[in-house]
Formats: C-alpha cells, sequence, structure tokens
C-alpha cells in the first residue's frame, strides 16, 4: 500500500497545525459556527445528536496492523472504548470532545492516517473492491489508480466547495462489482479495448440519498493516462452548472438527469477538448511510481492443500459453514482471501471494540502481511492467509467474535448508526437490525434462504444503502414516532436497481415479522437456481404486498 514521503508528512503535518489553530479560535468565538462548519468538516468533525462524530480516512479501506493499533490506543484515550466500520470503508469515532480533535489527528498523522475531507462539499474517500489485488480476474489492480485519484482530489482548490459532497469508486473486475460504482457520483469499470489497452468506461450521476440514481455511462472507454482530465471536466461542468440554491438538488446526478446523460457527456468533453493535454495528464512514469508501492507480498510457493482441507471441512460442520462463507479464492496458489464477519448477532454492524482492533492487528502481522482491509458490507478482510492455517485461524476467530459464517446472508445486515447517534436520523438502525438477526439466528435457514443483502438507514441520507438492498428498511418520523418503510428489489452489482418501495410504513416491533413474510414469499415462489432478485424482479411485487398486507 501506498507509504507516505516527506512532502505528505509535512502536508499533514501543516493540515493538524491549521485544524488546531481553527480549533482553538472555535472554542475561544473567534469563529462563528458557521465559519467554523465548512472547516471543522473538511477535516471529518461532526456535531451529532449526543456528541461529535470524527470519520476517519481509509483510503480503498486499507491499513497496517501498526494503523489499527492506533486506532485502538485513540478510541480507548479519547473516546469511549469502541470504532465503528462505515459503509464507505472508512472508521467512525461517536464520542470525541471536540478539543481534542487535533491532537486525535496528529496522532494519526504519526501513522499516515488522517480525516481529510471525510466530509464536507468535496471529493471524498476513493473506493473499490477490499479484494483488490488479491483475486483472480481483475484487468489491472485498481488501488494505484484509487491512489492517484485520491492524491490529485486531496485539498484540489477548485473542487474544495462544490455544490454538494462527491463519491467515486474504482471496479476491476468485469464479472462482479463489490464497489457499486453504478450509485456512486463518478464510477469507473477498469476495462480493455479492443487493442487491449488498459482504460476506463465512465458512469456519472449514480446515487443514494433522497433521490436514489443508476449512473448512466458517458463514456464507454477512457483511455488511462487520460484519467485526471477527464475526472477534471466531470468536475468543472458540475462545479459550473450544479445547483447551489437547493442542497437537495445540488448532486451530481440532479445535473446529469436535467441535462440528460448525452448533453452531459457532451459539455464534458466540451471542456475536456481545452485540458486533456495540460499537465494534469498521466504520464507512464507517473503511473508506474505510484504502482511501485503496491508490490506483492513475499508469497511463498505452496504445495496444494486441498486434500488436507477437505479432511478438516469433513471433519467439522461449523468450520466448513465458515470456509464456504467466510473464505474466497485467491490469485496465488495456496493462499486465501478471509472475511472477518463484524456481525455477530447482539453486536451492532460494524462496531468493534479497542481490543478487537488490537486483535485484528494481532491476526494481520500473524496471518496476512500485517495488512487489513475494510468492506462496504462493515466487515474486515485479511487478504492473504495461507491455505495451510485456514483452520489455526478460525479457531482463533470464534472466541473473538469473527467466525460467524453468515456473508451474504440475512443477518449479514448492513446498518447505519441511526437515531442512537446521528442527529439526522428519523429513526433508530440498531435494534432493527438486532431484532432481526435475533429472528433468524439460524445457520440451517440463513444457508437455504441463500444470498440475500439487507440494509437499514435512519433517514433518507441512506448511509445504510437501503436503496440497493435486496430488502431496503428505512427510518420515517409520522407525527414524531418512529416507523419503518420497506423496498424490494434494490442492486448495487452489476445489475444496478433502486429498490421499489412496498408500501405504507410499520412499527419497529413489527419488523421481525414483516421481513418473515417476505422471505416466506420468496421461498414458496423461488425456482431452484434463483436469487431473492431475480424471484422479485419474475413475479412482481405485488405477491409479497399480498403477504405482508393482509
Amino acid at each position: 500500500m501506498y507509504v507516505y514521503d516527506d512532502h505528505d508528512r509535512q502536508i499533514l503535518a501543516e493540515r493538524v497545525a491549521q485544524f488546531r489553530d481553527q480549533t482553538e479560535r472555535a472554542l475561544a468565538g473567534e469563529l462563528s459556527e458557521d465559519e467554523f462548519l465548512p472547516l471543522r468538516l473538511q477535516n471529518g468533525l461532526y456535531v451529532q445528536r449526543f456528541a461529535p462524530m470524527l470519520r476517519i480516512c481509509v483510503p480503498y479501506g486499507m491499513m497496517r496492523s501498526a494503523q489499527l493499533r492506533r486506532l485502538a490506543r485513540i478510541t480507548r484515550d479519547y473516546d469511549k472504548g469502541y470504532a465503528h466500520f462505515t459503509t464507505r470503508q472508512n472508521v467512525q469515532l461517536n464520542w470525541p470532545a471536540i478539543e481534542d480533535v487535533p491532537d486525535i489527528l496528529a496522532e494519526l498523522g504519526e501513522v499516515e492516517m488522517h480525516a481529510n475531507q471525510t466530509s464536507g462539499n468535496c471529493i471524498r474517500n476513493t473506493t473499490t473492491d477490499q479484494f483488490a489485488g488479491a483475486q483472480h480476474g481483475e484487468v489491472a489492480d485498481p488501488r494505484p489508480y484509487c491512489e492517484i485519484i485520491r492524491q490529485w482530489s486531496t485539498f484540489h482548490p477548485e473542487f474544495a466547495f462544490l455544490p454538494r459532497k462527491f463519491k467515486v469508486a474504482v471496479n476491476a473486475l468485469e464479472s462482479t462489482d463489490r464497489a457499486a460504482i453504478q450509485v456512486h457520483d463518478i464510477g469507473l469499470q477498469m476495462i480493455t479495448n479492443a487493442s487491449g489497452d488498459l482504460g476506463f468506461r465512465v458512469h456519472v450521476g449514480g446515487g443514494l440519498g433522497r433521490t436514489p440514481m443508476v449512473g448512466p455511462v458517458i463514456r464507454e472507454f477512457l483511455p488511462e493516462l487520460d484519467l485526471l482530465t477527464y475526472l477534471e471536466a466531470i468536475l468543472r461542468v458540475y462545479n459550473r452548472y450544479g445547483r447551489r440554491d437547493n442542497k437537495y438538488k445540488a448532486r451530481i446526478k440532479i445535473l446529469v438527469k436535467a441535462l440528460t446523460p448525452e448533453g452531459f457527456a457532451e459539455k464534458v468533453e466540451v471542456e475536456w477538448s481545452h485540458i486533456k493535454d495540460s499537465p494534469t495528464r498521466l504520464t507512464r512514469d507517473a503511473i508506474e511510481r505510484i504502482q511501485g508501492y503496491f508490490t506483492e507480498p513475499a508469497y511463498l510457493s505452496l504445495d496444494n492443500n486441498s486434500e488436507q482441507l477437505a479432511a478438516q471441512r469433513f471433519e467439522n460442520r461449523a468450520f466448513d459453514q465458515w470456509m464456504s462463507r467466510n473464505v474466497d479464492n485467491h490469485k496465488v496458489p495456496g493462499y486465501a482471501i478471509v472475511t472477518l464477519s463484524m456481525k455477530k448477532t447482539g453486536v451492532p454492524p460494524g462496531d468493534v471494540t479497542d481490543r478487537q482492533l488490537e486483535q485484528i492487528a494481532d491476526l494481520a502481522d500473524q496471518y496476512s502481511f500485517g495488512e487489513i482491509r475494510v468492506t462496504h458490507q462493515q466487515n474486515v478482510v485479511l487478504a492473504d492467509v495461507r491455505q495451510d492455517r485456514l483452520f489455526e485461524l478460525w479457531e482463533l476467530l470464534g472466541p473473538l467474535g469473527f467466525a460467524t459464517p453468515n456473508l451474504n446472508t440475512l443477518t449479514d445486515i448492513i446498518c447505519c448508526p441511526g437515531g442512537d447517534y446521528c442527529a439526522l436520523a428519523n429513526a433508530k438502525s440498531i435494534p432493527v437490525a438486532e431484532s432481526i438477526q435475533r429472528r433468524f439466528d439460524n445457520m440451517d435457514f440463513l444457508y437455504d434462504v441463500g444470498d440475500l443483502d439487507l440494509n437499514i438507514s435512519g433517514c433518507m441520507n441512506a448511509c445504510g444503502h437501503h436503496h440497493v438492498g435486496d430488502i431496503g428498511v428505512l427510518g420515517v418520523d409520522k407525527k414524531g414516532e418512529e416507523f419503518y418503510q420497506i423496498s424490494l428489489g434494490g442492486s448495487s452489482r452489476q445489475d444496478a436497481a433502486i429498490g421499489k418501495i412496498l408500501g405504507p410504513s410499520f412499527a419497529q416491533e413489527d419488523m421481525p415479522e414483516v421481513v418473515e413474510k417476505i422471505i416466506g414469499v420468496y421461498l414458496d415462489q423461488r425456482t431452484p437456481e434463483e436469487r431473492f432478485i431475480d424471484t422479485y424482479r419474475r413475479i412482481g411485487i405485488e405477491p409479497f404486498k399480498e403477504r405482508v398486507y393482509a
């Protein structure tokens, strides 16, 4: 992963010093709240329902074990002893004191971490597939391109005060999209053209929130070296024509829809014609320099371990279940990709204690070259585990609470912090997630249902990605009471779709039964090969309505 040089460290130190001065002036009353607001947001500091919240950037979801240990100490010393993994692969602290935030940022800087642009109307953390660089079938490793975008976009003066927040994602597999590129402001699909040249298919204008949309393609093939100049052209068009009079209509998706994808693409091409040969254009040397940071770990030449693994799986059903759900194939023979589930029943999805952060760091050092990845689903990945050590790793994970074999099932719930923390939330998310997990805490049943995404958001900002869940749950306010609206048929993959609202909302105590009825329709109607979304698309929403509202 990328390692800071002297320039990076100097810029980060100056940024921390700058924010320390801004914070001291704000606390002394020399800056008004309105003046301090954009300054603190671009340093990741929110004021939530009960306390400040600090969002820490995890570029493309990757961290070293030393960074995890520093996060553990910070959560212990400055917070309440736990942190939260977000759906954007970042980390949040829910209870820091405002006056401590400069010290926290200084400590993060010592291990090459920061909170720059994790909020505010700027380009946020660029994300990608959590298995990037370790899996079969990638066009190329997307992480260097994420790093290139990060370096270009961080502190870019032209894009520091956009009409609204801005998110970019990159995907390198044509068969699978774990990065959800079609519901981002810009989604980049890495591809090769007929001549074998590397480039990008460019989606613009996707997003969730109040007006969810799937981003259309505005360019079928963008040559690799033109990446930054074309992104700059997109941002310039957005900065010029995006609405600033209404924050609910300020996202780029609204502009793309208003202009039509073809009209927006035409404006981008005109803008790009003026800057495509500017100094921002990438060079082969620049790309190779960044790629040089993403070298492969010191993999060993390992014998095929299939017979031993097969025997261990045959002798231990729980291990077999975990292998089926939590372990993926690796591009290097003898290695595997392991996902640690952060969704043990009774634990808020994505929450992790300071002690668990240290334990994950120890596991990374022992089993995965000292590196971890945070996923969009709020889980954690050890990407380079030797197959002959999978059984001993699994035995360690159980007592730590990370071995729940429920990935991609009904209880692997994506969930925002909701009304327990967030000042924007209309309703709580965590209790609903827990009640559903407890109702379906039976692995045999979960495996019979199969892969299914259930996503929960506490408000229309959609931090829990409810629009793109097979089953989406949205917290709504009805005359001061918390209710929950259901949507069905969403997807964030290649077949991206926005879910359709089922009907009137439900009280919190009804939610497990409502979900059970929805699952019942699916089990009754599916054919053997169908996923939930396949059955939904075949039979439509009416059978679900009839069962739920009967």
